[in-house]
């Protein structure tokens, strides 16, 4: 989905002059079309995660909108599917992914090493690590993979390594997402950054705690979006009364 200058103020919670200041110092990811500025909106979610910025309810909840009969999963259903997984080998960025690929749960079809290197040239474009120890490895626009489900796959690594986060530091916890479609990996990105932003959620991850402790903190985030979205539509509902 392509927002305007509005809608990423909105979202942003911030004026549309400081979206256009960001514009002239090239800091946020745009593009211009016929003399007026367009967002990616799983880009600009990237942008705003790795700058702990804070974000408007919406940004978590309008993705899931449309779509047609498209099963969405929650955030612990896909770390069900996806996995959890402890002391992973590596010492760099392209064997670090090596390794987190080796672990996925993909069908037999599936070029891994293809993958592999869809995620290393996703990482040498620009980090996906957003900050305190952890990264979100995926592909920029999401490729139609030959699988029939969605997954997130949670990696520990033995020892943190440099993965060129913006703040420096070195990363250990890898949510790495795999989608069959564009849409579903939006829907999962945001629930995963919306996870990051709550305290507890974040806690047991830089522990780490137990795959059963993660995926009840999972299932507790998933509730308080759903109440969040609640309160939301109550609040659209007021004001248009």
């Amino acid at each position: 989905m392509q927002l305007t200058v509005r809608e990423v103020a909105k979202l942003l919670n911030v004026t549309e002059k400081t979206v256009y200041r960001w514009l002239r110092e090239g800091t946020i990811p745009a593009m211009r079309i016929h003399d007026q500025y367009r967002f990616n909106r799983a880009e600009l979610l990237e942008w705003a995660s790795t700058r702990k910025m804070t974000l408007a309810p919406e940004f978590f909840q309008e993705n899931a909108e449309g779509g047609g009969a498209e099963v969405l999963p929650s955030l612990s259903a896909a770390l069900k599917t996806g996995g959890i997984y402890y002391r992973l080998e590596g010492n760099d960025v392209p064997s670090v992914l090596r390794a987190i690929v080796s672990t996925l749960k993909l069908p037999e079809e599936v070029d891994r090493e293809a993958l592999r290197q869809v995620l290393l040239a996703r990482e040498e474009l620009a980090s996906t690590g957003i900050g305190d120890g952890i990264a979100i490895p995926h592909a920029r626009n999401p490729i139609v993979l030959n699988v029939p489900y969605s997954m997130i796959a949670l990696s520990f690594l033995k020892q943190p390594v440099d993965f060129k986060a913006l703040d420096r530091k070195p990363v250990n916890c890898f949510f790495t997402l795999v989608s069959p479609t564009a849409r579903t990996h939006l829907h999962l990105l945001s629930k995963l950054a919306f996870a990051l932003r709550d305290p507890a959620f974040k806690k047991i991850i830089l522990r780490p705690g137990t795959a059963e402790e993660i995926l009840k903190e999972a299932e507790r985030i998933e509730i308080n979006l759903a109440k969040s979205a609640e309160l939301t539509q109550k609040k659209r509902k007021e004001k248009r009364v």
